[in-house]
């Protein structure tokens, strides 16, 4: 028999080394929507609302109801205020745990201490904090080896040449940095970076972004983008130049961006699928609150570098 609400809060502050109470009374957030008081109640705040976050959502969403679990949800918006007013919100619901999407890696720390004070656990996901010990959990996107995996392609495409590459970047903070740090990082000494702005995870602004990067540097090879919907947008911007010869790497693994490397739109991206880390995130949250000792804290999501030659191994990105 698995533990009440009441216990699996418990057992969570202890697991994470919080002295704090557990709230008073014997209600619990799932009350009011009718569910059995014993279920688990999740927060989940997004970070977002890109293609990727929309799949997340929905896969955790999903599943939590797989799970019999309540799941209460809440969108930041990019906005690190937001994640935190969000996780109040979730605070003041009473849940059992909490699942973050952070906005930016920075922001933990005061995220962290706030469900610490409240004996609420947090299971995060995609990025993992330096120091874990006040962390129930994460489902872990290895960030930097995304980046060093398409650098990686560019260094066996470029084959010794001297090569030119640009970098269309996310929003500053959390997982752009990460990538980006990654793709540098492994670039070989032949590939020069001549260029590096944020496209802010916005296909209109990655527009802006790649149509001044390609009128400054005409004779550019290749271009990193930290996700795909900014990648097409980056290039319709080349093409459009007359850039067509320009090799895009990319990050995420869409349906759209598999098909647009088979086409040879993109030339590889690298396959973190939403889905995956929101099952993972949902069901090692109930398995930790549980006290399951077949669930791993840090659970690392499979990584597939995408190109022609093996699009069928991409796997499944977003929840039908």
């Amino acid at each position: 028999m698995k533990p009440t609400t009441r216990s699996r809060r418990t057992t969570a502050a202890s697991l994470i080394g919080t002295a704090a109470l557990v709230l008073s009374g014997c209600g619990t957030a799932n009350e009011g929507s009718g569910a059995a008081s014993d279920s688990v109640a999740l927060g989940f705040v997004n970070g977002a609302n890109t293609h990727f976050h929309q799949c997340l959502l929905k896969s955790v969403d999903q599943t939590a109801e797989a799970e019999k679990a309540t799941l209460y949800s809440a969108n930041s918006k990019q906005d690190a205020g937001t994640e935190l007013s969000n996780i109040e919100d979730m605070i003041a619901r009473n849940v059992d745990a909490l699942i973050v999407q952070t906005v930016n890696v920075d922001a933990l720390e005061g995220d962290i201490a706030k469900a610490k004070s409240a004996g609420i656990p947090i299971f995060l996901t995609s990025v993992a904090t330096s120091d874990m010990s006040d962390v129930l959990g994460v489902a872990k996107v290895d960030l930097k080896k995304v980046g060093e995996l398409d650098a990686g392609w560019i260094e066996k495409d470029a084959a010794g040449k001297n090569v030119k590459v640009g970098i269309v970047a996310g929003a500053p903070g959390a997982a752009s940095d990460l990538l980006v740090g990654g793709f540098k990082g492994a670039l070989p000494a032949n590939a020069e970076v001549v260029a590096n702005q944020p496209g802010m995870f916005n296909p209109a602004k990655a527009q802006d972004v790649a149509e001044n990067m390609i009128q400054a540097q005409p004779d550019l090879d290749y271009a990193f983008v930290a996700n795909e919907e900014m990648a097409f947008a980056v290039r319709k911007a080349f093409d459009a130049a007359g850039a067509k010869d320009v090799k895009i790497v990319t990050v995420n693994g869409t349906e759209d961006g598999i098909a647009a490397v088979k086409s040879g739109q993109l030339s590889a991206t690298v396959a973190n699928s939403a889905m995956t880390i929101g099952q993972t995130a949902v069901k090692n949250t109930i398995g930790l609150l549980d006290q399951d000792q077949g669930v791993d804290k840090i659970a690392n999501i499979p990584l597939v570098l995408v190109t022609k030659d093996n699009v069928s191994d991409a796997p499944q990105y977003c929840p039908k």
